[in-house]
C-alpha cells in the first residue's frame, strides 16, 4: 500500500501486534526492543514508519523512548481501578440514555434530546459554520478571558433578557459552557451533602445525576400542564423545606408543559414563605415568545436564579449558556469557574455574539420556530392515529410526553426499538427515583417523531403487546 493512507494502516497494524505482544508477556519490563531500523527490517516498512509506531506505542504508555538508546517496555501492569462509590455509580446510571444520545448508534432518534444535523443543513447557521468570518474587528486574545465570559456578549445578553422583562446588573450575569455547567455551579455553590432540594418530575434526569454526586435528597414535585402541582409541593413543605427548587418553565422537559401565571406567583409566594431558592433553567426561551411567565420576571432575581444556554437552539457542540441572578451570587459562581474551569471559551462566545449582531441567529429562529410548529401539529396527529394521547403544548418546543397503554412494559418496548436501531427515551428516566408499577411513558423529539419509520415501529409493537381478548388459541 502507498501513499499517506497506506503508511497510517501498517503504522495501525504494527501498534497492534507489538501491543499484542507486549500483553501476551512476550517481552517484560525494561526489555529493550528491536532497533528501529532492524523492527523496519522485520515488519517490512520504513524507517519512518516504524519509529512513527514506536512512538505511538510511547504516547499510549506501553514503550519508553530513551535518547541514544532505543525503545524499552514501560510498566505494563494496569493499576486495580476501585469500585465507584455508590453516589457516583447511581449518578452514572441516571445518564445512561445521555450516553447513548452521544454514542450515535441509532438510525431513528425519537428519544433523541436535540434537534436533528439534518434541520441545520439548510440554515443560516450551517454557512456560519461552515465558512466563518467575524465580523468583530477587535484583535483576538489569544489568553483565557475574562472568567465571566465574553463582554460584548453578556451586554447582549442583558438586553435580550430585557425583552422578556428580565432586569439584570451588569455584575449579574455569567457565562457558561451550556446550561449544564450553568446548573453544575449553582449546585456546587449552594447544595451541601444531605440537603434537601425538589425538581420538576417528571423532570430533566441530567440535573438528577447532579444532584446525586452532591449527594443531596431529591424529592419530585409533580409536574402538571401549568407547571409544578402547587398542592403536591405544599404537601411537600409540610415535612421539609428544601434548599433550593429546580424547575423549568417553558416548553418543558420532557413534557413540553409550561408555566401559567398562577403557579409561577405560587412558587414564588411559597419561596418566600419557606426561605428556599428557585432555579429556573429556561434552555428554550429563545424559541417561544418573551411575553411567557418567567420566574425571574416576576422576582427580579432577588431569589430566582435564571439559567439559558444557546445550545439546544444553535447546536450541541456549541457549548455557550448563562445564569443570571443577584450579583452576589454571580460573585461566588464566577470564582467556583475560575477555580473549575478557569474560564469559557472566547473564540465561542465571539462567535455566537457575531451571529446576533449580524442578524443570522434571528433568522435560524424564524425558521426553526416555522419547522417546531409544523412539528408539533404532525406528530401529535400521527400518534392519536395509534391511539396514543400526547398532550398539546401551550408554545411549540421540541418535546411531547405519551403515555403508552397499561400493558406495555416500557423496557422492553424501548430494547425492542433498539433492536430495529430506534432510540426511544423510556419514561423512568426522567423520575428521580424508580418505582415498580408506574404508568409506562416516552418522551418524544418532535423534530424526529414524524420518521415514518418510528410510526411503522410503534404501530406494529402496540398491536403485538395488546392483550389477546377474545381470541382462541
Amino acid at each position: 500500500m502507498n501513499g499517506r493512507n497506506g503508511n497510517m494502516t501498517r503504522v495501525n497494524l504494527i501498534v497492534e501486534q507489538v501491543t499484542s505482544l507486549l500483553r501476551a508477556g512476550t517481552y517484560k519490563k525494561g526489555d529493550r526492543l528491536p532497533s528501529v531500523r532492524q523492527a523496519a527490517l522485520e515488519h517490512d516498512v520504513s524507517k519512518n514508519t516504524m519509529a512513527e509506531a514506536y512512538d505511538r506505542l510511547v504516547a499510549q504508555g506501553l514503550l519508553e523512548a530513551r535518547v541514544g538508546s532505543g525503545y524499552y517496555v514501560a510498566h505494563l501492569d494496569l493499576p486495580r481501578v476501585s469500585p465507584p462509590r455508590a453516589h457516583v455509580a447511581e449518578a452514572v446510571d441516571l445518564v445512561s440514555l445521555l450516553r447513548e444520545q452521544l454514542d450515535q448508534h441509532y438510525d431513528v432518534r425519537p428519544g433523541d434530546g436535540r434537534l436533528p444535523p439534518s434541520w441545520m443543513e439548510d440554515s443560516e447557521l450551517h454557512r456560519c459554520f461552515s465558512g466563518f468570518k467575524s465580523a468583530d474587528p477587535v484583535k483576538v486574545d489569544f489568553g483565557y478571558g475574562s472568567s465571566r465570559g465574553y463582554g460584548p456578549l453578556r451586554e447582549r445578553l442583558r438586553i435580550m433578557l430585557l425583552d422578556r422583562s428580565i432586569s439584570s446588573e451588569t455584575d449579574g450575569l455569567l457565562l457558561t459552557h451550556g446550561a449544564n455547567h450553568a446548573l453544575d455551579l449553582i449546585i456546587r455553590h449552594m447544595i451541601e451533602p444531605g440537603d434537601t432540594v425538589f425538581v420538576d418530575e417528571p423532570g430533566y434526569y441530567p440535573l438528577f445525576s447532579k444532584l446525586t454526586l452532591a449527594k443531596a435528597n431529591i424529592a419530585g414535585i409533580r409536574r402538571g400542564a401549568d407547571g409544578p402541582d402547587l398542592e403536591d409541593l405544599k404537601a411537600k413543605l409540610t415535612s421539609v423545606v428544601p434548599k433550593a427548587f429546580f424547575t423549568q418553565s417553558q416548553a418543558h422537559n420532557p413534557t413540553g408543559s409550561s408555566l401559567s401565571p398562577a403557579v409561577a406567583f405560587g412558587l414564588l409566594q411559597a419561596a418566600e414563605r419557606w426561605g428556599f431558592y428557585l432555579v429556573e433553567d429556561d434552555a428554550f426561551a429563545d424559541i417561544v415568545p418573551p411575553t411567557l411567565p418567567r420566574l425571574a420576571a416576576l422576582d427580579q432575581l432577588k431569589r430566582v436564579l435564571y439559567v439559558g444556554t444557546f445550545s439546544k437552539t444553535l447546536s450541541a457542540s456549541l457549548r455557550s449558556g448563562f445564569v443570571a441572578a443577584h450579583p452576589s451570587i454571580i460573585a461566588a459562581l464566577s470564582n467556583i469557574k475560575m477555580v473549575t474551569t478557569v474560564a469559557t471559551s472566547d473564540y465561542v462566545e465571539r462567535f455566537v455574539f457575531n451571529l446576533i449582531q449580524g442578524g443570522q441567529y434571528l433568522r435560524h429562529l424564524r425558521r426553526l420556530r416555522v419547522r417546531l410548529e409544523e412539528a408539533n401539529r404532525q406528530v401529535p396527529r400521527e400518534l392519536e392515529k395509534l391511539g396514543l394521547y400526547a398532550r398539546a403544548s401551550k408554545v411549540p418546543g421540541f418535546y411531547l410526553w405519551v403515555e403508552l397503554p397499561e400493558h406495555v412494559n416500557e423496557l422492553q418496548f424501548c430494547r425492542a426499538g433498539a433492536a430495529e436501531s430506534i432510540f426511544l427515551a423510556p419514561g423512568q428516566v426522567f423520575h428521580p427515583k424508580r418505582v415498580e408499577g408506574r404508568r409506562a411513558a416516552m418522551r418524544v423529539n418532535v423534530a424526529y417523531g414524524a420518521d415514518p419509520r418510528f410510526f411503522a415501529f410503534m404501530k406494529s409493537s402496540l398491536e403485538a403487546a395488546a392483550p389477546q381478548v377474545g381470541r382462541s388459541s
